[in-house]
This record gives C-alpha cells, structure tokens and sequence, in this order.
C-alpha cells in the first residue's frame, strides 16, 4: 500500500461521485499509465490539459493535495491497527461488486478487517425492515441456515431487526459473513469486540466505504444499502414497508434487472412484500424456494377465501353493535393488525365508518347487503 494516502485523498474528493472519481482513476491507470502519486505531483495546468479538468475540479484537486500528509499519517495508523485498504485497481476488490455496480457506483476504495477472501466466495444479502415480523424472522433463519450450508456468504448490513438476524444466524450456524458497515471502520469498536472470535476464526469481515472516522449517519446507512446489494450474487427479501431503505433498494435493484427473491406475505402480515413481487420480485415461500405461477395464485385464491371469509364475520359482528378496528381484530381473536383490519373495513361495502367522540368505529350499513370488494 504504496499509494495508501493517495488512494484516502482521491476516494473522498469533495463533491465528486463514485462515477466521476473512478472515472479519473481510470485515465491515469489505464489511459496515462500513471499511478496517483505521480498525478498528485502534476501542476494544475497539466490537470487541466492532460485531463481535461474543469476549474472546479481543481479547486477540489487542490484542496485535497493539501491533505496528502495527514492522510498518510490516517494511512499508517490504519494498517498498524490491523485494517486492509482494497483500491479498485486491486486484484482484491471483490468482482461481485464491479459486476453489478460497475464504474458508475462502484465504491473507489474498501476499508477492511477479517478475512478478505469472502470477497471472493459465492454471496447472498438476506435484507429487511427493522421492524421485524415474527415470519421474516423465521425466513431470515431458514434462508441464512440455507446459505452456510451452500457455503455462501451471507452479506449483513448491521441494521437492526432483519440484517442483524442474517448476520447472527450466519454465525449460529457455522457460516461466513460481510457486514457492510454505514459508517467509518474506526468507529466500529464495540462491535470488533463482539464478534472478535469470528473475524479471528476467518468466518466474518468487516468492510466500509466511507471515510475511517465518519460517524454513523442517515445519509450513509441509505448509501450503504446499494455496496450491500452489490457485493451479493443473489438477494432475499424478508420483510419491507412500502417507503425506506428496502423499498428503495429492491425497486433499485429491479430496475438493473436484478434478480430479487421476495417472502410471499402471508394474510395480515404488515408488509409490501407482495406488492414488490407485483413489480417484478421472484415470489418465494418461507423456506427462499421459488414459488411456482400456480402455487401463487393458490395462495392468492386462498387468500380471498380468507378475507371472504373474515368479511362476513366482521359483518355478522357489526350488526350488533359499533366496534373500532382493534376491537374488531380483539373479537375474532385474529393475528392482523388495526391498521390492516382498518384497510379491510374500507372494501367491505355493507361497513360503513362513523365517529364517536374521539374514536372512529365501524357500523353495518344495510343488513340486507353483503358485497365484498377486494382492492
């Protein structure tokens, strides 16, 4: 790591994207056959010809030459403790990752500690809400079980809720994993310690993009979530809401025609899985196995059986007396949530809702009626 300084300078060059950076590496690498030790020495009237910078890019060229020396300080300390820096030029970088980020998204530069070579081994990502559903969770388990015993990767973003599981049920089983850090690795203390015995049995690596000492941040956790679907061969969805991070990256995802496995969501369960299988996710069961198009309209028609079903007791129960949704859900003894039961209640036409002080309840229109409308 001969150029370690140059390689911190260049990767975190102010208002510069991934794609105009590597875009840079690329002409003094491969077009010049420079390295960036010789193309920090340059003068900013070569930047300009040799290439075709503009004012602005040197501006930000020369504000970070002037941080050479402290980054070759931040560079020594680094590998003295222990962390790896893996530059796009290197052999090293992991191939997943340039295969479905290429150039454009493509992180210029990876801190790392543990075992390097899970870059190179087969990978899936297991991702969800933080907000875990007892089925997501028994999904992540399952899939991840899967994995280790396919000697696959299990790439972790250390989120709370389903990425942690991944990352726990990886190691419970014996398996390997990447977690992808949204912050620098220097501020990753107490999780070092926590899964020291895994990173120094070679089963765990710990990996950033960002600057080594940059503290946890929204901004970072959201520019996480693409190196952790980039680093995975294969994705599973667990759990998502309809706005956040997943949402975000699976729809991501599907428009780079990624292959994207999806939990099928059960009756009730509050999720959008189903809707991101509708927008072109690959339906599997509980177990990660592809459901078949007639295994997903079973259960489609199964499920309608179901909320038929529902309706008319919900019915039944209304035309007794004015009930809210969470006294609806307590009466039938049913797993779905108010919220869930409250989105049933607008597409049964007989039910109508009223307000009763400062709570709404629902109430039987017409009991001569009933006509159920799914949406």
């Amino acid at each position: 790591m001969q150029h370690a300084a140059y390689w911190i300078t260049i990767s975190h060059l102010q208002r510069w994207t991934n794609a105009k950076i590597n875009d840079l590496i690329k002409k003094i690498y491969i077009d010049n056959g420079a390295n960036l030790e010789s193309f920090f020495s340059l003068s900013e009237n070569d930047w300009r010809e040799d290439y075709s910078l503009d004012d602005n890019q040197v501006l930000s060229l020369r504000e970070a030459k002037e941080q050479v020396p402290n980054n070759a300080f931040l560079a020594e300390s680094l590998l003295h403790q222990g962390y790896e820096l893996i530059p796009l030029t290197s052999e090293e970088y992991p191939p997943t990752m340039k295969e479905n980020l290429k150039m454009s998204y493509s992180p210029p530069l990876l801190y790392v500690k543990g075992n390097k070579q899970l870059l190179m081994e087969d990978s899936i990502a297991i991702v969800g809400s933080r907000n875990a559903s007892a089925n997501g969770m028994k999904f992540t388990e399952n899939v991840a079980k899967h994995a280790t015993e396919k000697y696959q990767v299990v790439v972790s973003g250390f989120a709370k809720g389903i990425d942690r599981a991944a990352l726990d049920f990886a190691m419970q089983y014996t398996g390997q994993s990447i977690i992808v850090l949204p912050q620098g690795i220097t501020t990753f203390a107490s999780g070092f310690k926590t899964y020291y015995k895994h990173i120094v049995r070679g089963d765990l690596l710990v990996l950033s993009a960002f600057h080594p000492h940059a503290p946890w941040s929204v901004g970072l956790a959201m520019a996480r979530n693409p190196i952790i679907y980039g680093l995975a061969k294969n994705i599973y969805v667990a759990d998502s809401s309809n706005t956040g991070g997943t949402w975000e990256g699976v729809q991501d995802g599907l428009r780079k025609c990624r292959a994207i496995y999806i939990r099928k969501t059960d009756l009730g369960e509050e999720s959008a899985n189903n809707e991101l299988i509708a927008l072109g996710g690959v339906a599997v069961d509980l177990h990660g196995n592809q459901l078949s198009s007639d295994e997903i309209e079973n259960a489609a028609n199964e499920q309608k059986e179901i909320l038929e079903d529902l309706a008319d007791n919900i019915v039944e129960l209304l035309a007794e007396k004015m009930l809210t949704a969470k006294e609806i859900c307590a009466s039938l003894d049913t797993e779905m949530s108010y919220q869930r039961m409250s989105i049933l209640l607008k597409n049964i036409d007989d039910v109508e809702k009223v307000k009763v002080g400062k709570s709404t309840k629902y109430r039987v229109k017409d009991l001569d009626i009933f006509d159920l409308r799914l949406g």
